[in-house]
């Protein structure tokens, strides 16, 4: 069974133990003379934590946006086509039938939020954190207790 832990996640010889660590790096294509609306990036975070399950605190969004100047595609691009292109890093990734629900909700909830069709969401899960990226100096970890693993 995997640790989720909250604000004061637990720390083994300077390691962090999570589950989730859910972080969204969110870009948008905007479209001539759009402006995001405030609160979005929050919006998101709190609709995201519900798809992940995770608690306060425990899923962070970063929200960027493109000048539609600043995006090509070769051969040239479509015209009314506004992506949003969505990275995710988690400390473990899930079961492929969880990954698949995440997608599904997760691409619903930012076309909506977003005014974009579910079709101009791209998301990106990359590879799993845990042993890889550290929060204060602390590398971040993934235990299963089932198996023993730290």
């Amino acid at each position: 069974m995997d640790l989720i832990l909250a604000k004061q996640p637990l720390c083994l010889t300077g390691f962090i133990i999570l589950n989730l660590m859910p972080i969204l790096e969110i870009e948008i294509v905007l479209k001539p003379g759009e402006n995001l609306a405030a609160g979005l990036a929050q919006k998101i975070a709190n609709q995201a934590a519900a798809v992940f399950s995770s608690p306060p605190g425990d899923t962070w969004v970063r929200l960027r946006t493109l000048a539609a100047t600043q995006y090509a595609e070769n051969g040239g691009w479509q015209a009314g086509i506004f992506p949003i292109f969505v990275t995710i890093l988690k400390a473990k990734l899930p079961e492929p039938q969880v990954l698949h629900q995440e997608l599904d909700q997760l691409t619903r909830l930012i076309a909506e939020v977003c005014n974009r069709p579910q079709e101009n969401v791209h998301i990106l899960y990359l590879p799993p954190a845990a042993g890889r990226m550290a929060f204060g100096g602390r590398l971040v970890s993934s235990r299963d207790n089932s198996q023993g693993e730290a």
